[in-house]
């Protein structure tokens, strides 16, 4: 059973013989047997016009965004003309225009600048003021030294709070 061989014995290997080159003429096949051109330098050929069509394309674009600056600024500068026109339609519409809201302001600003008066301070609390900066002056490396002066002033604080609340309230 183990004593011959499971391959025949055949001195001539097979060799296989298929059509010769299939639609690719001889030129072609010389052509790219003398071409330097390498996959690296055909990558880089190909980054280099990608890079050229983005620089184009990029260019195609400043251009353009620069003509639409352009044409806004001009309509910008020939607005003026055309903003006189704008309030008259909002006047059409019912709203107020420029100037009326420039007069608007104009009297909240004039009220805020009437309600502006700083009333004088008591005088107690203006000299527990003056001993909590005097204290501060004095021990300018120990300010904690000057809690009683706080604490007092602190006191004065709240009895004008309470005598405002109280006015206020009644």
């Amino acid at each position: 059973m183990g004593s011959s061989s499971s391959k025949p014995t055949s001195s001539a290997p097979h060799v296989w013989k298929g059509t010769p080159q299939a639609g690719v003429s001889q030129s072609l096949v010389e052509t790219l047997e003398t071409s330097n051109e390498t996959d690296v330098s055909r990558i880089q050929a190909l980054e280099l016009q990608i890079q050229e069509r983005v620089a184009a394309e990029l260019k195609r674009l400043h251009a353009q965004e620069a003509e639409a600056l352009r044409e806004a600024q001009q309509k910008l500068s020939a607005e003026p003309a055309a903003g006189q026109q704008g309030d008259d339609l909002q006047q059409k519409l019912g709203g107020p225009n420029r100037q009326e809201v420039s007069k608007a302001i104009e009297s909240l600003r004039a009220k805020l600048e009437e309600r502006k008066q700083v009333r004088q301070l008591p005088d107690s609390l203006e000299s527990a003021r003056n001993d909590v900066v005097r204290c501060l002056r004095e021990n300018d490396r120990r300010p904690l030294d000057c809690w009683r002066e706080v604490e007092a002033f602190k006191e004065e604080v709240r009895r004008l709070e309470k005598g405002w609340v109280d006015k206020v309230v009644s």
